[in-house]
């Protein structure tokens, strides 16, 4: 009987690391494909977000493409762009505006220059360097004018310092004087010529 009941003990060991051989065979196959499974079911529903968020954008293509056309539009009606055919006559009308706006104001023009028009994607820079005298309210009153200007006109590197004052024949002293040397950069854009 003990030889018997050795046995089916044998046996029943014998049953048992099978069962638990094919139970760790089963894991080690089957946790990493649910686990793999999992991860690709996370992917695809990350996959169907993005592609509902794509639709949705491209539903509203037509309208953003409307809205820029509209804006574009209104951009042009307001005249920031200088309209001239040339970089020559554009320099030419932002040198006849600054001169009458120093003049107006009461400054005197000392000179202004065309600088070389700059190109870069799809517009022109056209520039001016400009020279003047004038007080502090002559300044104010040209750097105003010249950002209310339409074409817009954008002011650059600007220089203001004051003027000597004059010696007194009489006290032999130099008199202080209100009067500025005010140089500074003109820049106006338009379309890039074809």
């Amino acid at each position: 009987m003990i030889k018997a009941s050795s046995k089916q003990i044998q046996r029943w060991l014998a049953v048992g690391l099978l069962v638990t051989t094919i139970l760790l065979s089963g894991l080690i196959v089957i946790v990493p494909l649910i686990n793999k499974g999992l991860e690709l079911h996370e992917a695809k529903n990350n996959l169907v977000f993005r592609l509902r968020q794509y639709e949705r954008i491209l539903a509203r293509k037509d309208a953003v493409l409307t809205n820029m056309n509209t804006l574009k539009e209104q951009y042009l009606a307001r005249g920031l762009l200088n309209s001239q055919s040339t970089g020559a006559l554009a320099s030419a009308e932002i040198q006849e505006f600054i001169k009458k706006a120093i003049v107006e104001a009461g400054g005197q023009l000392s000179s202004t220059q065309a600088l070389p028009i700059t190109t870069k994607n799809e517009f022109s820079r056209i520039t001016v360097s400009v020279r003047m005298t004038g007080n502090s309210e002559v300044l104010r009153t040209v750097l105003y004018k010249i950002e209310t200007s339409i074409p817009l006109i954008i002011i650059n590197q600007i220089d203001i310092r004051p003027m000597r004052g004059v010696r007194s024949r009489k006290t032999r002293q130099i008199e202080q004087s209100n009067e500025l040397n005010i140089n500074f950069q003109a820049v106006s854009l338009m379309r890039k010529q074809p």
